[in-house]
């Protein structure tokens, strides 16, 4: 089975680039959709437990999370300590589940692929770019973003 990693800037057209992988068939694994669905679920109490009032109603709270964030920029490695084994875990079951079933070829959406050393876990990688004035105009048309 080959892995396309995928990854680029926020507003460079990831998600669309991705849906189109996705409108041929090829399964697609969305970090970003994994950090959600883990805010929602097996991430909530290791981040209750690190960082006090981000969880409210069983949920992580992005907005008190990034607040705190911001005013101790250091626990983002603490955050990353409990978000990304979490998603390394999810991504390994995508894997195997595309892999029992066949796929020939599968895509992993990860924003920060170089970052966290994805690219050492796909065959080949795919970096989706844009002129900076699209990125800028994709980003100011997103809610809340300024």
């Amino acid at each position: 089975m080959i892995v396309i990693g995928l990854t680029g800037s926020i507003g460079m057209g990831k998600s669309t680039t991705a849906e189109m992988f996705a409108q041929e068939g090829i399964p697609v694994n969305d970090a970003d959709q994994v950090v959600h669905d883990l805010y929602h679920g097996e991430a909530v109490d290791p981040i209750a437990e690190a960082f006090p009032n981000a969880v409210r109603d069983g949920v992580v709270d992005r907005q008190e999370l990034s607040r705190q964030l911001s005013v101790a920029p250091e626990k983002f490695k603490l955050l990353e300590s409990i978000v990304h084994p979490l998603v390394r875990k999810r991504e390994a079951e995508f894997l195997d589940k595309h892999k029992s079933a066949g796929a020939a070829l599968v895509v992993l959406d990860i924003p920060l692929l170089f970052e966290t050393g994805g690219e050492k876990r796909v065959d080949f990688v795919v970096v989706v770019s844009c002129d900076p004035q699209v990125q800028r105009q994709r980003v100011l048309a997103r809610p809340g973003m300024t």
